[in-house]
């Protein structure tokens, strides 16, 4: 703190310019970083400006960067739901068109080579349930395979231990809700097809003239009951990849909110006022001219001196 002392007639110390000249100096450093800030849109700009805001901004700044890195998740397990269920749905029509083909061969009007066409109609549609599931493909993973699973990291918390939700797959995953607790759609022959015990899809291919098999009058109710079954086991497992949509939808918009709630709190705590900055430097660059006139001023002082020599 300057004090205004009188050098009365000492002149080898001038106590007033050095006061003149040490306000001129803060004047100048307070012009600097008002400059600074003005410049960088900064309020803090090294940990001195605000040691505890500067730890607190740095640490929403690391956090927002994981939020950002957990919607690109996010979107990635979207995707996979997206091609699941899509493929889902393909699947579906292509078992209704069998059923349609089998209520067809059911009826009484029909010889046995119509049946049989019909029989190999539905094999060709099998063989097309086979080729959707070959395309199910993400990142290089096969996603009706009966054996994908896996954790999109979508948060962490404070303790940094990841949040995650996980889309599981494989076929006795019990949240399907399959009876039988065992969805397969990868291999037509298998014998349990969609989680229906006993339902082969090459046997549609066995129908023959002189063996109706699967199309046979004993045989066709059966048929068509294992045929619904599957149509309705694909709509669980359809429903289930549904609900991991809802909650990744979800997520997505609460990452989305978070991350606008994370800027605004770093900007209240690091940028910097420009109306309060600027007026701030105008204040400063009047004590600046007011200290370089002062300095002028009291740098004159020991020379009104040498009077009393000279007379």
């Amino acid at each position: 703190m300057p004090f205004a002392i009188g050098g009365n007639g000492r002149i080898r110390t001038n106590i007033s310019a050095e006061n003149a000249y040490n306000s001129l100096e803060v004047s100048s450093r307070d012009i600097s970083l008002r400059q600074l800030r003005l410049s960088t849109g900064l309020r803090i700009n090294s940990a001195a400006d605000d040691v505890a805001g500067y730890i607190t901004s740095r640490a929403l700044q690391a956090r927002n960067g994981a939020l950002k890195a957990a919607i690109n998740t996010v979107g990635d397990a979207q995707n996979v739901t997206n091609i699941v269920m899509d493929s889902l749905d393909n699947i579906n029509q292509l078992v209704t068109q069998m059923k349609d083909a089998t209520s067809q061969a059911a009826s009484g009007a029909l010889g046995t080579d119509e049946k049989v066409a019909l029989a190999k109609a539905a094999y060709r549609l099998a063989q097309q349930i086979q080729t959707v599931v070959d395309s199910t493909v993400f990142s290089g993973s096969q996603l009706l395979s009966g054996s994908f699973t896996a954790n999109f990291i979508v948060g962490v918390n404070t303790k940094n231990e990841l949040l995650n939700i996980e889309i599981d797959m494989s076929t006795s995953n019990i949240d399907f809700n399959v009876s039988s607790n065992n969805f397969d759609v990868h291999s037509l022959s298998s014998s349990s097809f969609a989680g229906i015990t006993g339902l082969d899809m090459t046997a549609f291919n066995d129908v023959s003239s002189d063996n109706l098999g699967i199309f046979s009058i004993e045989n066709i109710s059966s048929t068509l009951i294992s045929l619904s079954g599957a149509l309705n086991n694909t709509n669980k497992v359809a429903s289930y990849l549904g609900g991991i949509t809802n909650r990744l939808t979800s997520q997505e918009e609460l990452l989305k909110n978070q991350i606008v709630n994370y800027n605004a709190a770093i900007s209240r705590i690091e940028d910097a006022d420009v109306a309060k900055e600027q007026l701030s430097l105008i204040k400063s660059q009047f004590l600046q001219q007011t200290s370089l006139i002062s300095l002028s001023q009291a740098n004159q002082n020991p020379s009104n001196f040498l009077q009393l020599i000279r007379g």
